[in-house]
């Protein structure tokens, strides 16, 4: 395996410190490249592609063929089999589903790919922990607010959880602080408005807040511990 190769792949160590996921919806040929150079500049390090975007496996394959150096891409939206076959084809290094799917969970379980299945209650959550989950995704994470987490975690101590769904600069440290382990940011900062526009340099001051939040977050974490 190259340096180049292996950067690309998906390391949940190094997701974990990282602790930021950004959504990609809505893009186009002519928007990608903008938008991950956005993503660069801004310090994002794991972006999802929706599949439900047009052309999306096209997007994945340019993505990851031009950006491994410095992102690893992954798919999300992912609701079957045949979707997160198409999309580790296409160069996706980890999947993203909304809900859980068991014959999703078990392909990449025999594919060693990492897998963030949604899920929002307690009895999901922990299903989709067992499934083989590299964190469970909690979604819609903001209409049951930041609380949530720090109930959730009483029980499920050992369960790593990703906020996804309304988060924001404004909201990021309230789950960071709740004790989720990582957050994805999506239509707040990568809006239709913005990609129709190529308003890059928007996103990408957008995301460098985000991205430095977070990191001060665990800095400040790591000191007081």
């Amino acid at each position: 395996m190259s340096l180049l190769e292996n950067h690309s792949s998906f390391d949940l160590v190094h997701f974990k410190k990282a602790a930021a996921l950004g959504i990609i919806r809505g893009a186009s040929s002519n928007s990608i490249q903008g938008l991950l150079t956005a993503c660069v500049l801004g310090g994002l390090k794991f972006v999802e592609i929706t599949l439900n975007s047009k052309g999306a496996l096209t997007l994945i394959e340019l993505a990851s063929n031009e950006f491994s150096a410095d992102i690893c891409i992954g798919a999300g939206t992912v609701v079957s089999l045949l979707d997160a076959t198409q999309a580790v084809n296409a160069g996706a290094k980890f999947i993203v589903s909304p809900t859980l799917n068991i014959e999703v969970a078990s392909f990449c379980n025999e594919k060693n790919i990492a897998y963030f299945p949604g899920a929002l209650s307690p009895t999901e959550i922990e299903k989709a922990w067992n499934s083989g989950a590299a964190m469970v995704k909690v979604f819609p994470a903001s209409q049951m607010g930041s609380d949530y987490f720090k109930t959730l975690l009483g029980p499920f101590d050992k369960i790593l959880l990703m906020a996804v769904g309304g988060i924001n600069s404004s909201n990021a440290a309230e789950y960071l602080e709740a004790g989720a382990s990582a957050l994805a940011i999506g239509g707040s900062v990568f809006t239709a408005a913005r990609i129709k526009n190529q308003e890059f340099d928007v996103i990408q001051k957008e995301l460098s807040e985000f991205v430095s939040l977070i990191n001060f977050h665990w800095n400040e974490s790591f000191y007081v511990s």
